[in-house]
Formats: C-alpha cells, sequence, structure tokens
C-alpha cells in the first residue's frame, strides 16, 4: 500500500497510472459514489481544446477500466464534468482544418469555437464517459455567464449528482 500525502483526499487509482487526482471526490463507506472534474480555457482555444479533449477521454478511460479492474470496487460511481470557457470575441469565430488525409466530421465544418466545445461535452455524455455535463461561457470581467446548451445547466448537472449522492446514501 502506498504513503498517503497531503489532506486532499482527492486521488483515485487509475489502470493506466497509479493514480489520479480529481477535482471533487464523493465517497461514502469505502464506495466512491462521484467523481467530478473541473476544467477551464481561457485562451489558445485552437491548442487548448485539443489538450483538454485528450484530458477528459483519458480520465474518463482510465477510471472506466480502472472500475472493471476491481480497483474501486464494484459499483458505478457517477462522472462529471465542468468545462469554463472564458467568454471573449475569438470564442465565436468560425475555425478551420487542414483536411490532409481524410476529411473532418461534417459536424465542425463552419463551428466556431463555442460550438466546437458544446459538440465536445455533448459527446462525452453520449458516449457514456461522463454521465453528466455542465457547459458555460463565463465573462471574466463581470462573472456573468451563459449555458450555451440547455442540456448542460448547472440546474441538471446537480440534479443529477444530488440524485447519485441520496441513490447512495438510501
Amino acid at each position: 500500500m502506498g504513503e498517503r500525502g497531503g489532506s486532499s483526499d482527492l486521488e483515485l487509482p487509475g489502470y493506466f497510472r497509479a493514480e489520479k487526482k480529481w477535482d471533487i471526490v464523493i465517497a461514502n463507506g469505502g464506495r466512491l459514489v462521484a467523481a467530478v472534474e473541473l476544467r477551464p480555457i481561457w485562451g489558445s482555444y485552437g491548442n487548448n481544446l485539443n489538450n483538454r479533449t485528450e484530458e477528459a477521454i483519458g480520465s474518463a478511460t482510465d477510471i472506466a477500466k480502472a472500475l472493471r479492474s476491481g480497483l474501486l470496487g464494484s459499483a458505478s460511481p457517477w462522472l462529471g464534468y465542468v468545462f469554463i470557457v472564458k467568454d471573449d470575441e475569438t470564442i465565436h469565430h468560425t475555425t478551420t482544418f487542414r483536411e490532409s488525409h481524410f476529411p473532418v466530421d461534417q459536424v465542425f465544418y463552419k463551428a466556431t469555437y463555442l460550438r466546437r466545445f458544446e459538440i465536445l461535452c455533448s459527446r462525452l455524455v453520449t458516449e457514456r464517459l461522463y454521465d453528466n455535463v455542465w457547459y458555460i461561457c463565463l465573462d471574466a470581467e463581470s462573472g456573468s455567464y451563459t449555458e450555451p446548451n440547455p442540456d448542460m445547466t448547472w440546474s441538471k448537472f446537480e440534479a443529477a449528482i444530488t440524485g447519485k449522492v441520496r441513490e447512495e446514501l438510501a
């Protein structure tokens, strides 16, 4: 058994790596109830979107394999992803692609960065990598935000995680 460092208790074992620190971990009686990733993007949208995509898919794949390998017990935890994008002029620009060998998925044609972030979040849930996503576009100066997709709001995210926690505690 490895040493415990710090008092955060946010580390969960992985399959492809020894452990990963999640941003929010809810456990009850030795059972993992929920884990949530919080990820912002504040600029360099093209590079950062690709990096966040790889991180999100990698974390979900790693924990899913750890679950199947029995490293996290037998219960299936609820997995959430919170994606915060800085609202500025650039996110509303249409993106272009270099299609060197194969065409890009049609859904990305004429998509703004804001829309590409939404596609990522939607597919994370559709492909069952995460149970729910809260996706917001934040005005850093005023603190106000918009929720670009009505299926990825705080109210739906909060209801989903609350339901899982209540189910676990019942």
